[in-house]
């Protein structure tokens, strides 16, 4: 397994941008496939974003398409999520997820793939 720790989160408003940032230690964290979730209160944890070792290959959510980009710096063990065009409905927990991979491409959308993951961080958006 990986540690991972979100951070970036904070209060913005709507039509704002942010990007959070989810560093990895532990581990040669690329060889290991990433996600996002995010959760608020009451509600399961719901897929975001995917990853592959390299960045090759993505996913998204269809709430965030267009919205949203990850990307990754495996020599700065990092995952990032742009996030732009905010909106109410973006608020949540923001969590970090990692998984081991054997291919390049190879994505996870379904958390119960997922086998670490951070503490998470939290995101406002203000109308």
């Amino acid at each position: 397994q990986v540690q991972l720790v979100e951070s970036g989160g904070r209060l913005v408003q709507a039509g704002g941008s942010l990007r959070l940032s989810c560093a990895a230690s532990g581990r040669a964290f690329s060889n290991y496939a990433a996600g996002w979730f995010r959760q608020t209160p009451g509600k399961e944890r719901e897929f975001v974003a995917a990853i592959s070792t390299t960045g090759e290959s993505t996913w998204y959510a269809d709430s965030v398409k267009g919205r949203f980009t990850t990307s990754r710096d495996n020599s700065k063990n990092t995952v990032y999520l742009q996030m732009n065009s905010l909106a109410p409905e973006d608020a949540a927990v923001y969590y970090c997820e990692a998984e081991p991979a054997e291919y390049s491409y190879t994505l996870y959308v379904q958390e119960d793939y997922y086998d670490s993951w951070g503490p998470g961080t939290q995101v406002t958006v203000s109308s």
